[in-house]
C-alpha cells in the first residue's frame, strides 16, 4: 500500500479487463494504458508485432526478451488474439452496461445514531456505453456511508456524480473528452490528476512519459478535471493537447469566510460541518501541452494556469507550512524530454512556477543484458516550488522541499527466478510535519520471486529509516520500520490459493511489532459460479505496526483493509455469471477483535468487538 490512489489503479484495470483489446492490432497508445509495462517493453512488443504479426498464441510472448513470466501472464488479462476483420465487425455496434452496488454494514456507529445526516448504507450506480474503441460515455453516482440521499444539500440524489463523453481516433482528433476527465503531463511536475504507482513499481512505470487524457470513470470525488480537453494530431510528429476545467472543490474556511486554509480531498459529506466545506470554492484550470516525437526522441512543452475563487491562506505560523501554496493564482511551465531505446533510455521534466522556483525529475534506465536492468532517478523540488496540480515521484508526498536519489535493479537470471531491489535516499531542507529541522529519509527493498509450473514462491523485505521529532521535540531521532513478506501461490485450472505471512518491526522511542497469517482460496466451481475465500489472523502491538490485508473485491470496488491489535478477518465472495449479459456478486466480510470491546472513536465508534458487513452487486450488459 504505497499510494493513496490504488483505487484509481484498480478502477482503470477493471475497466481494461472488462474491455480487452486485440493485441495483433494494438497501437502504442493502447499498450500505454497498461501501467505495468515500461516504455521499453511497449517498444519491444510493437517491434515484434511489426515483424511477426499476427501472433497465433500467447506462448509467442516468450520470444520478447524484456517481458518476464509475470508480465506475460498479466498481459493476457487485458488483451486477446484476434483477426483484424472480425474486430472491425464487432466495433460497429454499441454496448451498454448498467451496474449497481450496495454495502450494508451490520453494525451501528455513534454517528448513525446522532451526527450523520444520512443512512449507513454505501451504494453507487454506474452506466457505461462503448462503441469499439472510438466512442465512450458514462454516468456514475456514488454515496458514502452516512451521507444524505435525496435530502439536505443532496436534493439531486447522490452526493457525487461523474459524467463523461469520450471519443478516440476521429479524424485528426486522437482523443476528445467532455465532462469529467483526468490529465497528466510528462513526469507530473506541473499536472498529474491521474494515479501514481509506488516505489516498488518504479522500475516498470517511472520510465514512462505520461501524456494521458482519459475519462474520470471512478467514484472518487477528488483529483479530477471538469470541462473539455482534446489531443489533436497536427502532423505525424506533432500533437497538441489543450484543456479547460471549471469545477467545485471542498475547502476549510478561515474565520473571515473569504479565504480557505486548505483544500479538502477526502470527499466525505456526512455531518453539518463537512457539508459546509462541500463545493464552497471553485477551481479554474486551463493549459496546453505541445509534444514532438521523432523516432526514439521526444520533447514537450507544458503550461498550466489555475485560479481559486477563494484564496488559499494557510496558517504559516506553523513552520512546516511556511511555503505551502498561497494566493488565488498559480502558473507552472515545464519541458519534458526523453529518449527510448531497448538498451538505454532516459526521461525527465524540468518545471518552474510563476516565481521562478525550480523542480526537476530525471530518470535513466540501462538494460545491461537480457537478464539485468537498472534505473537511476534524481529529483530536486525547491522548497518554494508550488503547483496545485502536481503529483510526482516523492517520499514526502508533495512536489516541494525534497531532493533525492533512487537506484533500482531488476535481475532475471532464468525464466523462473526474478529479483528486484531499490535504494532511495531523500533530503528535506525545510522542516516537515513531525520533523522540526532538516531531515533525511532512507528506503530499501529486496524482492525475490520463483515461478515453477503452477507454483509461485515470493519473499520481500523493506527497511525505512525516517528522522522525526522526539517526544520533547528537542531533537530528531531515527525511526526504523522493518517489514517483510513470504508468500506461496498455486494457480490451477479450477482452484488457486495463496498463503502469506507478513511481519513488521518498528524501532522508535516505543518499539512495536506485528505479524499476520493470511489465506486466499479462489474456486471456479463451473462456468457460472466462482467463489473467493479470504481469512487472516493478525497480532500487532499497536497502530504503528499495523498490517494491510488484500481481499478480492467486487468490480470497480477496492478492498484493502488496515488492521491492528489482535483478531481475525475473513470474507466470502460469490460470483454468479448467470448469462453472458447478467452477473451477480455477493460478499460477506467480518472482522473480529480479541483485544477490545469498542472499535474506533468519535462518530465512527462502534460498541462491539466485531464489524460484519454485506455487499451486493448486479451488472447487466445490453
Amino acid at each position: 500500500m504505497e499510494s493513496a490512489q490504488w483505487e484509481e489503479i484498480s478502477d482503470l484495470l477493471y475497466d481494461l479487463e472488462q474491455h480487452p483489446f486485440n493485441l495483433n492490432t494494438a497501437t502504442k497508445e493502447q499498450l500505454s494504458q497498461l501501467p505495468f509495462l515500461s516504455d521499453e517493453e511497449i517498444e519491444d512488443i510493437c517491434v515484434y508485432l511489426y515483424r511477426y504479426a499476427p501472433i497465433k498464441s500467447f506462448g509467442e510472448l516468450a520470444m520478447i526478451e524484456s517481458l518476464d513470466a509475470i508480465k506475460r501472464r498479466l498481459l493476457q488479462c487485458f488483451v486477446f488474439l484476434g483477426e483484424e476483420e472480425k474486430e472491425h465487425l464487432s466495433e460497429s455496434r454499441g454496448h451498454h452496461e448498467v451496474m449497481a452496488t450496495i454495502k450494508v454494514p451490520l453494525y451501528e456507529r455513534n454517528g448513525d445514531r446522532s451526527g450523520y445526516l444520512g443512512d449507513r448504507y454505501r451504494h453507487q450506480l454506474r452506466y457505461a456505453f462503448r462503441q469499439g474503441d472510438h466512442w465512450r460515455a458514462g454516468l456514475i453516482g456514488a454515496k458514502d456511508s452516512g451521507e444524505p440521499f435525496f435530502s439536505n444539500r443532496n436534493s439531486m440524489g447522490y452526493d457525487f456524480y461523474s459524467f463523461y463523453l469520450m471519443c478516440h481516433r476521429v479524424g485528426i482528433i486522437k482523443t476528445l473528452v467532455a465532462g469529467k476527465y483526468r490529465m497528466s503531463m510528462g513526469m507530473g511536475l506541473v499536472m498529474n490528476s491521474d494515479f501514481l504507482l509506488g516505489k516498488s513499481a518504479a522500475l516498470t512505470s517511472l520510465g514512462r512519459q505520461r501524456q494521458i487524457l482519459r475519462a474520470h470513470s471512478s467514484a472518487s470525488s477528488a483529483n479530477y478535471l471538469q470541462g473539455v480537453a482534446a489531443t489533436i494530431q497536427l502532423s505525424r510528429n506533432l500533437q497538441v493537447t489543450p484543456f479547460l476545467s471549471y469545477r467545485p472543490v471542498d475547502g476549510t474556511l478561515n474565520s473571515d469566510t473569504l479565504s480557505i486554509s486548505a483544500l479538502v480531498e477526502g470527499g466525505y459529506h456526512r455531518t453539518a460541518s463537512e457539508l459546509r466545506k462541500k463545493n464552497n470554492t471553485f477551481l479554474t484550470t486551463a493549459g496546453t501541452a505541445v509534444s514532438y516525437k521523432n523516432g526514439a526522441w521526444h520533447a514537450a512543452m507544458n503550461l498550466v494556469y489555475s485560479h481559486l475563487s477563494r484564496p488559499l491562506r494557510p496558517n504559516t505560523k506553523v513552520v512546516y507550512r511556511c511555503y505551502y501554496p498561497q494566493g488565488s493564482d498559480f502558473m507552472n511551465m515545464s519541458i519534458d524530454y526523453g529518449y527510448t531505446h531497448h538498451r538505454l533510455s532516459f526521461h525527465g521534466e524540468t518545471a518552474i512556477d510563476r516565481k521562478g522556483t525550480l523542480a526537476t525529475l530525471n530518470t535513466t534506465q540501462i538494460r545491461m543484458s537480457s537478464e539485468l536492468s537498472m534505473m537511476v532517478l534524481q529529483r530536486f523540488y525547491g522548497m518554494r516550488y508550488t503547483s496545485l496540480q502536481a503529483q510526482a515521484f516523492s517520499e514526502g508526498g508533495r512536489v516541494q522541499n525534497e531532493s533525492g536519489l533512487y537506484v533500482g535493479a531488476h535481475w532475471q537470471p532464468s525464466r523462473k527466478l526474478l529479483a528486484s531491489a531499490y535504494a532511495d535516499v531523500a533530503y528535506f531542507a525545510w522542516p516537515r510535519y513531525q520533523a522540526s529541522a532538516s531531515s533525511y529519509h532512507q528506503d530499501y527493498l529486496l524482492s525475490l520471486s520463483y515461478l515453477t509450473g503452477n507454483w509461485n514462491l515470493s519473499a520481500r523485505y523493506r527497511l525505512r529509516i525516517k528522522e522525526k521529532d522526539n517526544e520533547q521535540k528537542s531533537a530528531l531521532y531515527s525511526r526504523q520500520e522493518h517489514r517483510g513478506r513470504v508468500a506461496v501461490c498455486y494457480d490451477g485450472t479450477m482452484v488457486s490459493t495463496k498463503t502469506q505471512v507478513d511481519f513488521a518491526c518498528i524501532k522508535n522511542e516505543n518499539n512495536s511489532r506485528g505479524w499476520t497469517l493470511s489465506q486466499l482460496v479462489n474456486w471456479k466451481m463451473n462456468k457460472i459460479f466462482h467463489t473467493h475465500l479470504a481469512a487472516a489472523y493478525f497480532h500487532t502491538d499497536d497502530y504503528d505496526s499495523r498490517m494491510y490485508l488484500y481481499e478480492r473485491g467486487m468490480l470497480y470496488n477496492f478492498s484493502f483493509p488496515v488492521v491492528y491489535g489482535r483478531g481475525i478477518r475473513y470474507s466470502l465472495l460469490l460470483r454468479a455469471q448467470l448469462s453472458e449479459k447478467f452477473m451477480i456478486h455477493a460478499r460477506a466480510a467480518v472482522i473480529n477483535y480479541f483485544d477490545r470491546s469498542v472499535i474506533g472513536s468519535g462518530y465512527q465508534q462502534v460498541n462491539s468487538s466485531s464489524l460484519p458487513s454485506l455487499e451486493l452487486q448486479i451488472r447487466w450488459k445490453l
